[in-house]
């Protein structure tokens, strides 16, 4: 009484995001209450009845508080008033426990963060219900690919990541039909297709299209005549437009990026094109940072949005719901000029180009399959120069001469080339210098009734195990693109490297496995069960940390077991 207080209502479709066992059920509605003056938002969960109307079900009403205490000290709270009756079904209603172990604890910290985002919310471009319901058709559709993946990537990761792409684009695709009065669905090409799985599903959805990458991968195999892949080089030039084409399509297409808006352009009036930015490209080569304000993954955005504005596109940008830190996309879907104007607008691509380059020092790349230097002399002179794919092209057609395409054969980044004994004498060397520092840490495993102390040594920083090691080496680490951080990660059976420093893993402090792990990891996790020997048993001074029974490698060769990994690749 004597207080005004305003309410909003707002009606809410809860959509699951997985696909619940057994029938499909009509999606739950929600009414939440919002007293702002008060600091409360209720939830109210409604359920049909026979005649069609909805009720309150309130067993499930929950409330949200937040009280002020005094000063700058406030506190928040979640409150059921019926938990004797609270049901939870796992997708619409969470359990009570998680309500106050984890929401809250999540709550408080979001209300104290400033961290202002700079990118546009998931899915703001398209339906998010729809989305969720195709999502889950295709999921289910081609979920049997995570069992015959052949790549060494996570098949997870990978098919998942691919199935909700593919998504995003038959949504936008089928909302441009609408838009312009189209029956036809929209062709396309996936440049950089890797390893084809995105292609595979469009085109097994009734979309026209092929994929191009420089390196066939052994997926391509399986995928059967229906889906066209193709193994050719891309290279920005006149000779590689695509004029019938509807949607260019850059999925993490590396230093193609940038040039996809141009090619888009310059293939026909109305070709469109969507690309998901990853590592940092421009146009002759490695990105460079100019500004510092700025993250660089958002700077980079901007200049890849540049490029499509230059290009006369109407460039929109969202967020798509997949596994990835890199998962914000670029859209050129409609024109800012006339078709008239064509001539102007690529005349200020060419101009912008050169811009970005005006002077383009190019080097021979070991990486490349052909010498790029006499390449670029060759055109300088007014010459032709043989292409990788025997083709030749005039010097008025190449759009940037300094543009260096991926080489066929994948150089391998991550120390996993570097002989063996030359890995584990590195290991071995690290091992020593953290066990050996001063001053010389032990635990004790007075949880498991261990009183004995097992050395796990210091913690050393990356630059001062650099520093105890030989020139030599450090500049072999170097040359294999990885270093020596790289290495360590790779041995974490060893190591633990957090926050740039380095430390021996103490095994007995490893969480086990969660429950919730996916189904995939977990067999991985078995089959790999003592496939390899322990470490610390034969190197550490005090042996392993766990007894042989605890322990996921094998105490001596005795212990041993072969692969099942390797038993399922042979099949395969």
């Amino acid at each position: 009484p004597g207080r005004c207080s305003e309410l909003r209502a707002v009606l809410r479709t809860l959509l699951p995001r997985a696909r619940p066992a057994g029938p499909p059920a009509p999606p739950t509605k929600e009414l939440t209450v919002q007293d702002v003056y008060n600091g409360t938002v209720t939830f109210l969960p409604l359920e049909e009845n026979s005649e069609g109307k909805y009720q309150i079900k309130k067993c499930n009403i929950y409330q949200i508080q937040l009280t002020h205490i005094k000063d700058e000290e406030w506190s928040v709270s979640i409150v059921a008033p019926f938990p004797e009756g609270w049901f939870s079904d796992g997708i619409a209603y969470p359990k009570l426990a998680w309500l106050g172990d984890e929401l809250l604890s999540k709550l408080a910290k979001w209300s104290v963060e400033q961290k202002p985002s700079n990118f546009k919310s998931t899915l703001s471009l398209i339906s998010v219900a729809k989305y969720s319901k195709v999502y889950q058709d295709l999921k289910e559709k081609y979920r049997e690919m995570v069992k015959v993946w052949p790549e060494v990537t996570d098949p997870e990761k990978f098919v998942y990541e691919d199935v909700a792409i593919a998504t995003y684009l038959l949504i936008l695709w089928e909302e441009e039909r609408k838009e312009k009065g189209l029956t036809k669905k929209q062709s396309f090409i996936d440049l950089g297709c890797g390893n084809g799985l995105l292609v595979h599903i469009l085109n097994n959805e009734g979309h026209s299209g092929r994929g191009i990458d420089v390196r066939r991968r052994k997926i391509w195999d399986i995928y059967g005549p229906e889906t066209h892949l193709e193994e050719s080089t891309i290279m920005p030039d006149d000779s590689h437009l695509f004029p019938n084409t509807d949607w260019l399509i850059g999925n993490h297409s590396d230093e193609l990026t940038p040039w996809i808006p141009v090619i888009a352009a310059r293939s026909s009036y109305s070709c469109c094109y969507f690309v998901l930015p990853c590592c940092f490209f421009d146009f002759h080569g490695k990105y460079s940072r100019r500004q510092s304000k700025k993250t660089q993954y958002r700077e980079y955005l901007d200049f890849v949005a540049q490029v499509g504005s230059v290009c006369g596109f109407n460039v929109e940008e969202d967020c798509l719901r997949i596994p990835s830190t890199k998962r914000v996309c670029l859209i050129g879907k409609n024109r800012t000029y006339l078709h008239t104007e064509h001539a102007v607008i690529d005349k200020q691509i060419t101009e912008y180009i050169n811009n970005r380059q005006s002077c383009a020092v190019v080097t021979c790349d070991r990486r490349l399959e052909f010498n790029h230097k006499d390449y670029l002399e060759g055109v300088c002179k007014g010459g032709g120069s043989e292409l990788p794919e025997n083709e030749t092209v005039a010097a008025d057609t190449i759009w940037m001469p300094g543009f260096q395409p991926r080489g066929k054969v994948e150089r391998i980044k991550n120390c996993a080339s570097l002989p063996r004994d030359f890995v584990d004498d590195v290991v071995l060397s690290v091992a020593n210098l953290l066990l050996n520092a001063t001053p010389q840490k032990s635990y004790s495993d007075k949880h498991h009734g261990n009183m004995n102390t097992w050395n796990h040594g210091e913690s050393l920083s990356l630059k001062e195990v650099a520093e105890h090691l030989n020139k030599e080496t450090l500049k072999r680490l170097k040359s294999e693109f990885g270093g020596l951080q790289t290495l360590l990660k790779n041995n974490h059976q060893v190591f633990e490297v957090l926050n740039g420093r380095v430390h021996i893993r103490d095994w007995r402090k490893e969480k086990p496995s969660r429950k919730t792990k996916p189904e995939v990891k977990r067999c991985l996790s078995a089959e790999a069960f003592k496939t390899r020997l322990c470490w610390f048993f034969i190197h550490h001074p005090d042996g392993c940390s766990l007894p042989s029974e605890s322990c996921p490698y094998a105490h001596g060769t005795e212990e041993l077991r072969q692969s099942q990994i390797i038993k399922k690749k042979k099949h395969l």
